[in-house]
């Protein structure tokens, strides 16, 4: 770990990253007032650069975003980071916790996936997703509380997963509006659930609710699974972690509670 101070990012820049969180994952923000204050700066920044690259894409901004953002990540790692708040950031988070370039490149390729529309088969097909778009990110975070052991970060991945796969059974409605489907196709056809026909009319039935409960049903055993990698994680940062990890996982209790 390399000095605390920023090298490359104002207060000016930090504050741009925590409007941005504030605004955009009120979950993730509240997790992250329970973290240590001297994590706390790293973890908004590492959240604004992963929120801003997932809207570049999620914008329609096809392979030219996708190819902006493999710019951007090169410049972060050589320490020559493009005019933009969260670059700046992001770069002194690399720099300070030595997080491997393998990581935030896992992600881009998972908003790559996106770009193409990508569906999947199988749940380990959906898992190997989520582990590029939000298994990442939680490696990462581990790594800004000073994790290295194997075990410790597997799990941290865990939680990223089991949060995007409740993101996903909370948005299916809204993704099948904009054209998009991320429950296995296994599990659909199973269920008799027409894809095509879900996606050109979007409506709730018996059959879809059962998929979504069954995907609820991964979610929780690996939020189960990754409270014992927050054992792992220096003292002060456990709370935080336990608070993001039941707090995700309420958001899937509660599209149960709904129906």
């Amino acid at each position: 770990m390399r000095s605390p101070e920023p090298i490359h990012a104002s207060a000016a820049d930090l504050a741009a990253c925590t409007a941005l969180l504030q605004g955009g994952s009120k979950t993730f923000f509240a997790a992250s007032l329970i973290l240590p204050r001297s994590l706390r700066r790293s973890a908004t920044a590492l959240y604004a650069f992963c929120r801003l690259a997932d809207d570049a894409v999620d914008n329609g901004g096809g392979l030219a975003a996708l190819a902006q953002l493999e710019d951007r990540l090169n410049r972060a790692y050589a320490g020559r980071p493009l005019d933009f708040a969260a670059d700046r950031a992001f770069a002194d988070v690399v720099e300070r916790h030595g997080i491997p370039r393998a990581l935030p490149a896992a992600l881009i390729e998972g908003f790559a996936w996106d770009a193409e529309g990508r569906r999947y088969e199988t749940l380990p097909d959906l898992r190997a997703y989520a582990a590029r778009v939000a298994g990442s990110v939680g490696a990462m975070m581990a790594m800004l509380m000073g994790a290295r052991a194997p075990q410790v970060i597997a799990r941290a991945c865990d939680l990223g997963v089991a949060m995007q796969l409740t993101n996903i059974a909370r948005d299916v409605g809204e993704d099948a509006r904009l054209g998009r489907l991320y429950l296995p196709l296994a599990w659909l056809r199973a269920a008799g659930v027409d894809a095509e026909r879900l996606l050109a009319r979007p409506e709730f039935s018996a059959p879809l609710g059962d998929a979504v409960q069954r995907l609820l049903a991964e979610a929780e055993a690996l939020y189960a699974r990754a409270a014992t990698g927050v054992a792992g994680l220096p003292l002060a940062c456990r709370p935080g972690m336990h608070a993001a990890r039941l707090l995700y996982a309420e958001i899937g209790r509660e599209v149960l509670r709904q129906g």
